[in-house]
């Protein structure tokens, strides 16, 4: 996905209460994409970002108690597209990707937050290219990162 359908399809959440959730570690190469678009967005928008890191579950009550309108988590999934490539999943479309680096998966994580506040999710997926321990971010992956802090600061600018 571009970074022009990308905001296109994101400008909807312009002007609601979102929080943004990275899923991630850091020291896998691309997993850490979530992280790290955080790191980028951090006091930078109007949005509230939290990154998670590999413990999301650690983070189901406080995101209850925030009771945002919609949920945007960014993460590393594997969807079979090429390296960096960005796409948006509804919860419903996630059951199917074999994906998570993670102790809780990210549907779990999506329907215990779900079952207690009304709050609409996307879950916003960037193909990793690796993610093996140690290794850095790929090009492509960082890229991606690029483009999408960009939108994101587009569409929660500072100061709203």
């Amino acid at each position: 996905m571009g970074a022009e359908q990308l905001l296109r399809q994101l400008s909807k959440l312009r002007g609601s209460k979102t929080l943004i959730v990275g899923i991630g570690n850091t020291l896998k190469g691309d997993d850490g994409v979530g992280p790290l678009v955080c790191e980028r967005l951090a006091g930078k928008i109007c949005a509230e970002v939290t990154d998670t890191g590999t413990v999301p579950e650690n983070y189901i009550q406080p995101i209850i108690k925030k009771a945002p309108q919609n949920l945007l988590i960014i993460d590393a999934i594997d969807f079979g597209a090429s390296p960096g490539a960005i796409n948006i999943f509804k919860p419903e479309q996630i059951s199917s990707f074999a994906f998570s680096t993670h102790t809780l998966s990210p549907r779990l994580f999506i329907d215990m937050i779900m079952q207690q506040i009304k709050v609409d999710v996307y879950l916003l997926g960037i193909q990793p290219a690796q993610t093996q321990l140690g290794q850095n971010v790929s090009n492509q992956v960082s890229e991606a990162i690029q483009q999408l802090a960009e939108a994101l600061t587009e569409i929660f600018p500072p100061g709203q």
